[in-house]
């Protein structure tokens, strides 16, 4: 989890109450943080990963300040229209295709402020952004750059620009090789032949993104007032939410934000927008997921408590919330502000003997096993891109989608894990190979005889990326796999659209398909942006334990 220090005195005015230092060391441990320590005018604090909307001083203010009951409720913040426009060009779609700007005017920067904000940047970056594999942010002095801006793709050797803290005007290449920061960064960029470039219209380079800002045009310092703010990535509403969160950390600082108008060669749209969500409030539901008996009257206490707004049924959730995506993220805001120190505790009314689930068991075996022949467990996440399941893979699959997802990149559930494992190798290239990696967890598919209407199930991929990696290797992997789990199988002729023709099979046990095995296709590897080849195989873990079972 990501530390941040605060400073108190910043802190303190920004709540509006200033508590004794037990006080505010337990109020600020049950707010769902964990306090490092407080000495002198710092307080050290871990902040939970599903909030980086607390990681400033003026985030974190604002949602202790509610869950103290100084200042409850949604707070509402005001955006006026900039008139200016940020103009995206063509060809930008495999490269960077998303951003999201905004201005913001009448700050007055001191060394305190100049501080807070590079320590947002930097600890938004490492988390929310995932090291700016997901997104990057920009800042810049308004008065240095002539508007409108473009975000457009350029060649590597035309970028010519002094990088922040160089000495020197440099190439997009040269930065990449020779400063710091690009060759921290410049494994995000690998393999394509444009770079992303914000320019004004001056023609002056902004900023090569997501690698570094021009030390001309893209540093703050404290004559600087107004402030030009862009968030770039792949995802349009991941971009979104992290502008949100600093439109309203600048708003806090005592700051105008004005909305820009981005010109995409399909579509324009306005940025930001920090009006509340609406998310419908089944009381019965809430209690039954916290073990309380609330009153709705109560619940919209205990909701304003955490920042949020209520309206006729429903919550109002801040446009900066990133960690608000289905109800039962309400229910765990309202036992936050109810209080665990509040609730009381109760032995269960059953007597059994435990013991370890024999499905774990054997899930740790087959994973004790893969990691004897040198592959390194992965953990991708249940929700993945529809695309990465079907027009990525080259497949056509009825998947279970997300009604209302908070962003596109998590808008189905995962059906297989083969997709989580390309995601993974395409997430790595820059590293050395061979890569050999598995990965396990559940996956899901549509089945109206089940209660939900969804089937769950455990799977395991499989996957390794070399040069010289073939069926021959995989099915090896797979051989060696179940004779130590003491299973018999056959491999069958199979045809699959993700696998090349002929270097396909599928394992058979006791007339049941339970894996199949092969060489992914090339077209494959290009949807995911591999030049590596790479070989696979997925397994039905549940259905390869119940026939054990049967066996047995």
């Amino acid at each position: 989890m990501p530390t941040v220090t605060l400073n108190k005195n910043v802190f303190e005015k920004l709540v509006g109450k200033k508590l004794p230092i037990e006080k505010l060391k337990e109020r600020i441990s049950m707010l769902g943080t964990d306090l490092e320590s407080i000495e002198g005018n710092e307080i050290q604090v871990e902040i939970f990963p599903n909030r980086p909307d607390m990681l400033s001083e003026q985030g974190f203010a604002r949602a202790f300040s509610s869950f103290i009951g100084v200042k409850t409720g949604l707070k509402k913040y005001k955006i006026k229209k900039s008139g200016h426009k940020v103009i995206v060009g063509k060809g930008m779609e495999k490269i960077r295709p998303y951003t999201v700007c905004a201005i913001v005017r009448n700050l007055k920067f001191d060394d305190e402020k100049i501080r807070e904000v590079i320590q947002v940047q930097e600890k938004l970056h490492t988390t929310f952004c995932r090291n700016r594999k997901k997104a990057a942010i920009g800042i810049y002095p308004l008065e240095n750059i002539k508007l409108p801006i473009y975000f457009k793709a350029m060649n590597p050797k035309e970028i010519k620009f002094r990088p922040l803290e160089a000495k020197k005007e440099m190439t997009g290449l040269q930065i990449l090789s020779q400063h710091p920061t690009g060759r921290d960064y410049g494994h995000l960029v690998e393999g394509l032949n444009k770079f992303a470039v914000f320019m004004d219209s001056n023609n002056e380079i902004m900023s090569l993104t997501p690698i570094i800002n021009s030390h001309l045009t893209g540093k703050v310092n404290e004559k600087t007032t107004d402030i030009f703010i862009e968030f770039s990535g792949y995802d349009l509403e991941y971009q979104k939410i992290g502008l949100n969160m600093l439109a309203a950390l600048f708003s806090d600082m005592g700051g105008q934000v004005e909305s820009m108008e981005i010109v995409y060669p399909d579509k324009t749209i306005t940025t930001p927008n920090l009006e509340p969500t609406k998310m419908k409030i089944d009381v019965e539901y809430v209690n039954k997921k916290i073990g309380l008996n609330l009153k709705e009257k109560e619940m919209k206490t205990y909701m304003e408590r955490m920042g949020l707004g209520y309206e006729a049924g429903k919550a109002l959730v801040p446009a900066y919330r990133a960690d608000i995506m289905h109800p039962v993220d309400i229910a765990e805001d309202i036992a936050i502000a109810f209080g665990f120190e509040n609730f009381e505790e109760e032995i269960p009314k059953v007597s059994t003997i435990g013991e370890e689930d024999s499905f774990e068991v054997f899930k740790r075996r087959v994973a004790n096993i893969l990691v004897g022949l040198g592959l390194i467990e992965t953990c991708s996440y249940h929700l993945i891109n529809k695309d990465d399941q079907t027009t990525k893979m080259n497949t056509k699959l009825e998947l279970v989608k997300l009604s209302n997802p908070t962003t596109e990149e998590y808008n189905t559930l995962r059906q297989w894990m083969t997709p989580c494992l390309m995601n993974v190798f395409k997430h790595n290239r820059q590293h050395e190979y061979p890569q050999k990696i598995f990965d396990m967890g559940v996956a899901f598919k549509k089945n109206k005889n089940t209660e939900t209407n969804v089937e769950e199930f455990t799977r395991v991929g499989v996957g390794i990326s070399q040069p010289n990696t073939d069926y021959t290797e995989i099915k090896q992997i797979l051989d060696y796999l179940l004779r130590m789990l003491d299973v018999k199988y056959e491999i069958i002729e199979y045809e699959h659209e993700s696998f090349i023709s002929g270097r396909v099979g599928r394992a058979i046990v006791k007339g049941k398909k339970v894996a199949v095995v092969g060489e992914i296709h090339p077209q494959i590897l290009s949807n995911f942006d591999l030049d590596m080849p790479v070989a696979v195989f997925e397994l039905n873990l549940t259905q390869l334990f119940e026939l054990i079972r049967e066996k047995n």
